[in-house]
């Protein structure tokens, strides 16, 4: 069997701007959004790289146009600003997210939409502590291919497959979206307990009303947590587990956009990117994907040009 292709070096500089957005637009007392790289990689069961992530979103977005066609605006406007990167120094896992989970609560305690960029997914667990500790009644919203509700794998309850079981344990109502890949044990528990899902085999008949009616059960606060696998293989082939039968790019867009009209989202984190040396499109989508929830949420607090903040 063939080695996979090495990944980019994880290296990040810590004064490249998400973006290359100008510095009168990215200081921190000034932006409401806070760009977070955290190239954590721990736990990895398949193809490795998650690490690179991070840096490869932060170069391949100073490649961007930064006008949005769709909501005629700079987006960037707002202000956004890019925080330096962080990996937690503990070796062990449990206190690895607990140290994540104080470096967020800094940023979330000064108001800030914090956007953190993985790294693989069990780093949310911190995040998510973080925003709930500012925002007890929270939501979490999460697109991904897999459900990541197992108790433990490969001898350890931090796992990428185990973040949203950890989430479940703390009694943070959830909504999975595109889910197509999980365990028998993950099955019955999301039947057992009527977890809120929408399927994989969905999306491409999904109304409008469903995903309305999916996400009035949830809070108003919301913490959105998006793995790059959510999309099919064909649109992003650099991530660590792809599943076929995946999303694509505007419906996805579609629900996202909802989902900030019509819930608060507080924070968020796009993960598992693991990229390729030579094949930037998929470094190129997350990079434009992290800049879209950026619009979005701006849009929603009425803080883009020509409109009046709420």
């Amino acid at each position: 069997m063939s080695e996979s292709p090495p990944a980019p070096a994880s290296t990040l500089d810590d004064d490249l701007r998400f973006g290359g957005i100008d510095e009168a637009q990215s200081g921190y007392d000034d932006s409401p959004l806070a760009i977070w790289p955290v190239p954590f990689e721990r736990t990895v069961s398949y193809g490795r790289g998650t690490a690179g992530g991070p840096a490869a979103i932060l170069a391949a977005s100073q490649n961007m146009e930064l006008y949005d066609e769709e909501l005629h605006v700079e987006p960037c406007a707002a202000g956004i600003t890019t925080l330096p990167s962080f990996e937690p120094p503990a070796t062990d896992l449990g206190a690895a997210i607990e140290q994540l989970r104080q470096s967020a609560r800094p940023h979330l305690d000064a108001g800030k939409c914090l956007v953190t960029l993985g790294g693989e997914h069990s780093l949310t667990l911190g995040p998510v502590l973080a925003a709930r500790d500012a925002y007890p009644e929270l939501g979490i919203v999460q697109f991904d291919a897999h459900a990541d509700l197992r108790s433990e794998y490969e001898g350890t309850p931090y796992s990428h497959a185990c973040v949203m079981r950890r989430i479940f344990d703390e009694k943070i109502a959830a909504l999975g979206i595109g889910i197509r890949s999980l365990s028998e044990p993950e099955g019955r528990l999301v039947e057992s307990q009527g977890l809120q899902m929408i399927w994989g085999h969905e999306l491409r008949d999904l109304s409008e009303r469903r995903f309305q009616q999916a996400l009035d059960l949830l809070p108003d606060d919301i913490y959105l947590t998006f793995d790059i696998d959510f999309f099919d293989p064909s649109v992003v082939p650099s991530t660590g587990t792809p599943e076929p039968g995946g999303g694509e790019w505007w419906p996805a867009l579609t629900l996202l956009r909802e989902l900030f009209r019509r819930k608060r989202v507080v924070a968020a984190d796009v993960v598992e990117l693991a990229p390729v040396v030579g094949h930037p499109a998929s470094d190129f989508l997350a990079a434009r994907l992290v800049y879209k929830l950026c619009a979005y949420w701006a849009e929603a607090a009425g803080l883009l040009p020509g409109q009046n903040a709420v």
